[in-house]
This record gives C-alpha cells, structure tokens and sequence, in this order.
C-alpha cells in the first residue's frame, strides 16, 4: 500500500475555515448541554452497560478504551458525580496512567438497541474508597479500584451515526470468521502465528477459558 500523504493545501487549520464548511449550529444543540445528571441521563447511565472512555496523557496522546458490565455497572454518586468499576485486564493499564497527568475524560454510553446515545465529559480521579466500591462487586469478585468522574458536561447524542451505520440492524452483522481469530491476529502482529491449524485452535480456546476464569 502507497504510503499517504496529506496534502496541505486541503488542511483545515483554524475554526473559522472549518466553521464555513458547515451550517450554523443548532439552538438545540447548544440548549441540550446540561451541567449535572438530570433524571433522564441518569436513567440513560442506569440502562447501559457499555460505556468507551477518552483520556488523554501527559504528552497529549489521546486513547479511547471500552468498558462494559451487566446493566447499570456505573455507579451514580450525585448528579454531579458517577463511578465506573474498574475490572481486570491486560495490565496495560492505559486509561489509568493517563488520567494521573490529565484528569479530563469524555464518555460515550451506549445501551443495545438504542440509536440514541449519552456524552458525558468531566474530571476523573482513581478511588479504592471502600464506599464507592461498594455494591461493585460481580461474581463474588470486586472491582480494583472505580474511575470517579465529576461531571463538567452532559448532554444527549442524536441517532445519526447509528442510522447511518445500522449498527443493530441483524441483516449488516457481519459473520466473524471471515476473519482470523483475536489471538491469531495478535500473534501475527508480535512473535508470530504457528502454521498448524490444530495448534492454532489450542490456542484460541486457552483464551477462551482464560475469559471465563480472569472475567472477573
């Protein structure tokens, strides 16, 4: 593959080019962006059970990463303020070392089925305080520790993207073996995947078991 190149005459790089690209924003939008957790966002949070959060480190590298549970995993402290149980992982440990040098997180709460979704952006801090861990617990297993976010802004996301996509339509889901497992991607990616196809599946069904003993 060609190696692409951006071409700078085409760059946007001040708000007012881009701002010409696009209509006026809509007083709606602007009206819809709420400081707190009213009964409806609160409501929206008590539905999910898949959230994506934004963080960004100290040299500005941004990364996004997935978070789900059974519905309702994300704790509401206050209408200011929710927790999300932090579970195990692979120890990369991304998110958390981010929001140590950079508190601002975005979260993106989604609910299946739905099209429309929730933005919330605000502060973060890490808390082991046995009083928000508290009824985090799943499978007799609790969480590490909670991302504690203090809500800046809150507001309700419309269904574009989502009809745009037909992300839940059961006719566009797609069939997963027309591509290579998870585990023959990643060793494809690193040391490399072993040529035997019995070997393989040994493989892929050791991740399956670890999922099922290190979930929780």
């Amino acid at each position: 593959m060609t190696e692409f190149e951006i071409k700078p005459e085409f760059t946007v790089t001040d708000e007012q080019a881009l701002r010409s690209l696009f209509g006026p924003t809509h007083e709606l939008a602007l009206q819809k962006c709420q400081t707190s957790l009213d009964k409806h966002a609160q409501a929206f949070i008590g539905r999910s059970p898949f959230l994506c959060i934004g963080t960004q480190g100290a040299e500005g590298k941004a990364d996004v990463s997935p978070r789900g549970d059974p519905v309702g995993f994300v704790k509401i402290l206050d209408q200011h303020t929710i927790a999300i149980p932090e579970r195990p992982g692979n120890n990369r440990l991304d998110s958390l070392v981010n929001i140590l040098s950079n508190p601002s997180v975005g979260l993106f709460f989604i609910i299946p089925g739905f099209d429309d979704t929730l933005r919330v952006n605000g502060q973060a801090s890490l808390s082991t305080d046995p009083e928000v861990l508290q009824d985090m617990r799943v499978n007799g297993r609790d969480a590490k520790l909670a991302i504690v976010v203090t809500v800046d802004t809150v507001f309700l996301h419309c269904a574009k993207a989502f009809r745009r996509s037909r992300l839940w339509d059961p006719e566009l889901f797609q069939d997963r073996g027309q591509m290579p497992s998870l585990m023959h991607m990643i060793l494809d990616q690193s040391s490399g995947a072993p040529d035997n196809e019995g070997d393989m599946r040994k493989l892929d069904e050791d991740l399956e078991a670890t999922y099922k003993k290190t979930l929780y």
